[in-house]
This record gives structure tokens, sequence and C-alpha cells, in this order.
């Protein structure tokens, strides 16, 4: 527990991969986050808040499932920032590459991870991986703009099983790199649940049969509530 400020919701993973996965009988698992739903797929268009949250909650798995074993939340992108916030952010990505300042699709996952979480931490984190995902990920972030974020997927359990087996082992290894000490406020406090969730858009997408399922973000509080 003394990770879960540096892991965020990856420690309670962790528990639940080696405490519950082993003797699980359900066919699917899914993974969400504080604040964040899965929604029915016909709730997409909808503006869910807490007075309609229950009603529109995903509480059956799809058709569409059956010829899959991952589900991801749908991608969000990370391009389109402003200028001054390049600028301010991402000064020395914008030395190597000017187009920044004029190209959205400039603006990768890579390039987003140094602006908002460390310049040259993925590089760095990247580098420990296995040989069989450092080349394909370091692609994946330098080409792509968008990510399915906030580590939420449902997966048959030998896929999650899998995915745990690459994750923490990695993690690991980038603990030895970045320790606890030095990582504070949003940037950094949380690197490792960052590199999780950028890893964890190339991972299901390289080892499963994967589909994307529609989430919602219900701020309680607003209303005094948890």
């Amino acid at each position: 527990m003394h990770k879960e400020k540096y892991y965020s919701e990856l420690t309670f993973h962790y528990w639940y991969w080696k405490n519950i996965l082993p003797n699980e009988n359900n066919e699917w698992i899914g993974f969400c986050q504080k604040r964040r739903f899965w929604i029915k797929k016909n709730s997409n268009n909808i503006e869910i808040n807490k007075d309609n949250l229950q009603k529109n909650l995903l509480e059956e798995t799809e058709v569409l499932w059956q010829s899959k074993n991952s589900i991801l939340c749908n991608p969000i992108k990370v391009s389109g920032a402003k200028k001054i916030k390049i600028i301010k952010r991402g000064w020395r990505n914008v030395l190597t590459n000017p187009n920044l300042l004029f190209k959205s699709n400039q603006e990768t996952l890579k390039i987003h991870f140094d602006m908002h979480h460390g310049y040259g931490n993925l590089d760095k984190a990247i580098k420990l991986l296995d040989r069989a995902d450092l080349k394909d990920f370091e692609s994946y972030v330098n080409l792509n703009n968008s990510f399915n974020p906030h580590l939420m997927f449902i997966a048959r359990p030998e896929i999650i099983d899998k995915w745990f087996s690459f994750l923490f082992p990695w993690l690991e290894r980038c603990e030895e790199v970045f320790g606890f000490k030095n990582l504070n406020g949003y940037d950094t406090q949380r690197l490792y649940a960052y590199l999780a969730e950028r890893y964890l858009s190339f991972w299901f997408k390289k080892y499963s049969k994967f589909d994307f399922h529609p989430w919602a973000f219900v701020d309680y509080a607003n209303n005094g509530e948890m």
C-alpha cells in the first residue's frame, strides 16, 4: 500500500492478480476508475450524470464481444494543445521538431508524455521493456496521438493474467531508474500509472482480440458525494 500514491489503482490490480485472479471463475472481468464508469453502447451520446448513471451503467456483456477477448475504453486524443502551452512545456521537443507549432498531428504520445510527465522519462522506461516489445512500443508512441485512458479494460481472465505478467515486472525495473523520492506533483507522482496507461493501449492491441466501448466521467465532488 505504500506505493499507492505512485501506482494509483495499479496497487489494487496487483493485489487482485495475486489473490483473486487465480481462482476467478467469471468469463469476463472488468476494471474501471474512480468517477469513470463503463456505460451501455447505446448510451454513448447521452450526457451521463449522477441522476441517470444507474440506468446507463454497463451491466452485461455485449453480443459483439463473442469474437473478442478484451475490451478497451474509447480512446482520447492528445494532439491540439495551444501553441503557448507547447512552447512552455515542450520547448525541448520544439527545438528538435519545429513543426510541433504548426501541425497538430506532430504531437504524438511520446511528445505529450515529455510535456506532461517528465522529458525523456518515457524513453528511459521503454528501454527497460522486454526485447519483444521495445521497438514496437517505441514506434507506437512516436506514430500515434491517441490512447485508451484510465487503465480501464474488460478482458478474459487468461488475457488479464498475461497482461499483468508483462506489466508489473517492467514497472519494477522502472523503479530501479525512477525510484520514488523525486516523484511529486501532477507531472510525476503517479509516473508508474502514466507509463502503464500508455503501455496498456499498445499491449492489448498487440496481444489480444480487442474492441472499444464507451465510458463516462461523472463528478460527484460538486455534490458533496464520493
